[in-house]
């Protein structure tokens, strides 16, 4: 699909302005965030997303239109293993519970832009590089396979001690916090607060998982906008998310190995279409079917489902137990 700079241009713009406002409201009225408020933030973003697919279904056609839902539905689904993190990140630094929203977006808003700086990198490397779908996927079966043996104690590294400890020696900061400043005055000294460090190390997670998530989209579009906008959409509504299905993730004991299954899935769709277009229609006995993008729609939604409803059923089940 081709796309005009000036779809671009508005398309940032507009983005842009949504998160500079969202800012604004978290700077001017630090406050709780409860279930039925994040809900409501939720269910705008998601509007949001669903008014963008008409448009491409009204203006580019059912190919992109289909593409951003699924790559949308992909995105939004990778980012809930997110979640984990900022939980992990947010009681590690003890963010008072009014400034925690603040912190959330502006490093959400900091890992949109490294992503945007990623998707670019991809876009360029698929359309110099068509062996390019290879190494895709084969990072996504690698991830799979290693999701899905994770133990469920295990943490990731970037949030590991050491990390944070780098990241003190670089950016100095004061041991305790100021409000929701980020900047504060000890002794007539400028520096930093925790805050900081708790936006930068919430911006480094989600560069990591997009080491996972970038590839994914890329096996149901190579379209660099639709890429890019899937994300962003994304990425807005993730913050809200963390407020209303915080109390569930501890409930979602299978989502690993559905998110597991999911990116599977889209690394073995990845390595056939790589072969299908090097004329590769089977191997041995075996043909190699055509995997269109509302199959992959309906595999990673049903995924999805099976996986919460199994998650939730287990849950209550151990809950009654004795």
């Amino acid at each position: 699909m081709h796309v005009p700079l000036w779809v671009w241009v508005i398309t940032v713009v507009t983005i842009t302005v949504i998160i500079g406002a969202d800012l604004v409201l978290a700077d001017r009225r630090p406050h709780h965030i409860g279930i039925r408020e994040a809900t409501l933030w939720v269910l705008g973003y998601v509007g949001l997303a669903a008014l963008f697919a008409t448009g491409l279904f009204a203006f580019g056609g059912s190919g992109p239109g289909e593409e951003f839902l699924a790559g949308y539905v992909t995105e939004y689904s990778l980012s809930v293993d997110n979640l984990f993190v900022f939980v992990l990140l947010l009681s590690r630094f003890a963010v008072p519970d009014v400034d925690q929203h603040k912190i959330l977006l502006i490093g959400i808003a900091i890992s949109l832009v490294l992503r945007a700086a990623c998707i670019a990198a991809g876009t360029a490397a698929i359309q110099a590089f068509e062996w390019i779908f290879y190494v895709f996927g084969a990072l996504l079966i690698y991830t799979a396979v290693k999701l899905a043996l994770e133990r469920d104690d295990s943490e990731p590294d970037f949030h590991d001690s050491r990390t944070v400890r780098l990241m003190r020696r670089f950016v100095p900061t004061t041991e305790d916090y100021d409000g929701s400043r980020l900047v504060t005055t000890v002794g007539g000294k400028r520096m930093f607060t925790p805050m900081v460090i708790v936006v930068l190390a919430i911006g480094a997670a989600n560069v990591v998982f997009a080491l996972d998530s970038i590839p994914a989209i890329f096996g149901l579009t190579t379209d660099g906008y639709i890429v890019f906008a899937a994300n962003a959409f994304a990425l807005m509504g993730l913050r809200q998310l963390y407020f209303v299905v915080g109390d569930l993730l501890d409930r979602l004991l299978y989502l690993t190995y559905g998110l597991a299954v999911i990116l599977g899935f889209i690394g073995v769709k990845l390595v056939m279409e790589a072969l299908e277009s090097e004329g590769v229609e089977e191997i041995g006995p075996v043909h190699l079917p055509h995997i269109g993008i509302l199959a992959s729609l309906a595999f990673i939604a049903a995924t999805l489902a099976v996986t919460t409803v199994a998650s939730l059923a287990r849950a209550r089940s151990a809950s009654s137990d004795p």
